[in-house]
C-alpha cells in the first residue's frame, strides 16, 4: 500500500514536470521530505537547501517563486490531502512578497483558501482602520497600524481554490514572464488534471448532488445500499469558506 511519502513524491515529480514545462530546465527539481506527521513538498537546490524558483522576463531573473506544500492523508486516509500551501511571488532580492496564495486545511476563518496583496493603499488603510471588531481592531489594539497585505482575499474556497497552475498562467498573461516552448499544453494538461481531482473531492463532499445532475444529463445512477447520511455543511470542505 503506498504511503503518503509515496504519494508526496509523486505530486514532486508532477510539480517538477510543470515548473520545468513551463519555465524551463533550470527550475529546480521539488522533492518530498518528512516532516513530523507532514511531508514536505517542495524544491530543493543541489545543497538540498530548499529554493526558490527563477522566473525571467526578456531574458533576465526579476522574480522568484516559492512553492511549498505540506501533505497529509485526508480524512479516510486514503486520498493525499495538502495540509498547508504557500506559493509566493517575489521580486528578485526583495524580502516581502508581492502576492501570497495561501491555502490551510483545518481554516475557516480567515478562509482557508486566500490571497494577500503586498501593497498600499491610502483608501484601504483607512477603513480598516475604521473597522470596530475584527483582525483591525485586534491589530490596532497593539499600536500596529493595518496594512493591506494582512487581508485575507477568498478565492473559491477549499475545493475551488487555484493552483500552481494558476498563478504561473497568472504571471504569463500579466508579467509576460518567459516561458519554454510548449508551455500552454503543459499549463492546459496540469489544470484539466487538478480540476478532476478537485471535482471528485467536491463529488465526495456532496453526492447527491452529483447524482442529481448526472440524473439529468441521462445517467443511470442507483442509490448506495446502505443509505448516505445528510450532509452537515459545517462537516465538508465544499461549504468551507
Amino acid at each position: 500500500m503506498a504511503t503518503p511519502h509515496d504519494l508526496a513524491r509523486e505530486f514532486a515529480d508532477k510539480l517538477t514536470s510543470l515548473t520545468r514545462g513551463v519555465l524551463g530546465e533550470g527550475a529546480p527539481r521539488f522533492h518530498a521530505v518528512n516532516v513530523g506527521s507532514r511531508v514536505r513538498v517542495s524544491p530543493l537546490n543541489e545543497n538540498e537547501v530548499e529554493a526558490n524558483i527563477p522566473v525571467s522576463i526578456n531574458g533576465e531573473p526579476r522574480l522568484e517563486l516559492l512553492a511549498r506544500y505540506y501533505c497529509c492523508w485526508d480524512g479516510s486516509s486514503t486520498f493525499l490531502a495538502t495540509d498547508k500551501a504557500d506559493i509566493h511571488v517575489f521580486y528578485r532580492g526583495i524580502a516581502d512578497p508581492l502576492v501570497r496564495f495561501e491555502y490551510v486545511r483545518s481554516s475557516k476563518e480567515p478562509p482557508g483558501a486566500h490571497i494577500q496583496v503586498h501593497a498600499h493603499r491610502d483608501e484601504m488603510a483607512y477603513l480598516l482602520r475604521l473597522a470596530d471588531a475584527g483582525r483591525p481592531k485586534r491589530g490596532m489594539k497593539h499600536d500596529k497600524l493595518p496594512r493591506l497585505s494582512e487581508m485575507h482575499l477568498p478565492v473559491g474556497g477549499h475545493r475551488m481554490r487555484p493552483a500552481l497552475e494558476d498563478v504561473l498562467m497568472f504571471l504569463k498573461r500579466e508579467l509576460a514572464i518567459d516561458t519554454a516552448p510548449g508551455w500552454q499544453a503543459v499549463i492546459n494538461e496540469r489544470l484539466q488534471e487538478w480540476r478532476i481531482v478537485q471535482l471528485k473531492s467536491a463529488v465526495r463532499d456532496h453526492p447527491e448532488a452529483a447524482a442529481e445532475i448526472l440524473r439529468v444529463l441521462g445517467y443511470e445512477v442507483t442509490e448506495p445500499k446502505i443509505g448516505t447520511q445528510r450532509v452537515d455543511p459545517d462537516s465538508v470542505k465544499l461549504f468551507w469558506p
